[in-house]
């Protein structure tokens, strides 16, 4: 049967699997055997290439072993041509996420705190009390009282509610935050600092009244009260202590609570008729002190014997 393959003329090389000699051949000789010419080894001819490329050599085959398996030929330009568009279909894919990130980046980001805040809030809740009370948040800093004025400095109790913030309000035209109060002698001490003389803030007099009396009760003092506990302003100008006394004209709401031995709790509202509407309001825990001894004491009689 005529061949179209056996019947052409095209040359094509190979080498010799035993010396390495190339040698060139007609494409009709493919799969017959042929002696080289250098050392005279019998040779299976190989499958000619399916490419003219000159540097593309094909390896013969020795008579009894084994044919070398056919390398699918590819193209040597094909990957060439492939890697343009590869490299262009990934630089539009990675442009593409980009720009869905910066386009939904706030939502992303809300998402992920909202996670992280929900993976912190069940860790807390799975601490153990003891691990709770180390980590607990520090407490909310006191409302500071606002400024004097219509809403917050009245003389009409009826008006007054007092807040559940601690002691807080004005000092003769100063901001006053209460740092302690102390009763001592039926003295109620509303000042800032703890320590040193009680140059800034309230003192009220109850006349020596015992913490016990004045436990569990609501003491309110109307401007048309004839006489009331004085009250006296203190507070520093011009580097030197100041202080003023209010014996009436002035409004005052004062609830103690329960008296435990050390501490007496309560809730006041305080407001004085002086030109810079000072005032105080908030709650309290006054720290009870015994009455300091009296300075005139009898003489022991021994210093009057005779000696």
């Amino acid at each position: 049967m005529w061949n179209p393959i056996f019947n052409s003329m095209t040359e094509f090389k190979f080498v010799c699997p035993v010396c390495g000699q190339h040698i060139k051949c007609e494409s009709w000789r493919i799969n017959t055997m042929m002696e080289c010419p250098t050392c005279f080894q019998r040779i299976t001819v190989p499958q000619a290439p399916a490419t003219s490329n000159p540097k593309y050599i094909i390896t013969g085959t020795r008579v009894g072993e084994r044919p070398v398996p056919k390398i699918a030929e590819t193209s040597p330009t094909a990957p060439v041509k492939d890697l343009p568009i590869a490299v262009l279909v990934l630089v539009l894919l990675i442009c593409a996420a980009g720009a869905g990130v910066f386009a939904f980046r706030g939502k992303i980001f809300k998402s992920a705190e909202t996670g992280t805040n929900q993976v912190a809030g069940a860790s807390s809740e799975e601490q153990t009390p003891a691990t709770n009370k180390t980590n607990q948040a520090p407490p909310a800093p006191a409302l500071v009282a606002p400024l004097a004025n219509d809403t917050n400095w009245t003389l009409n109790l009826d008006a007054v509610s007092i807040p559940n913030s601690m002691t807080a309000g004005r000092v003769h035209g100063q901001d006053f935050n209460c740092d302690r109060v102390i009763l001592q002698g039926g003295v109620l001490t509303l000042r800032v600092g703890a320590r040193g003389p009680p140059d800034f803030g309230m003192v009220i007099n109850f006349n020596g009244a015992l913490p016990e009396a004045l436990a569990g009760q609501t003491i309110n003092v109307a401007t048309n009260a004839p006489v009331a506990a004085r009250v006296t302003l203190r507070w520093r100008e011009d580097d030197q202590a100041r202080s003023k006394n209010f014996t009436n004209n002035y409004a005052m709401r004062l609830e103690f609570g329960p008296f435990d031995g050390t501490h007496l709790p309560g809730k006041i509202y305080l407001c004085l008729p002086d030109d810079q509407k000072s005032y105080v309001a908030g709650t309290f825990n006054a720290v009870f002190r015994e009455p300091r001894p009296s300075s005139h004491q009898p003489s022991s009689p021994e210093k009057h014997r005779k000696k």
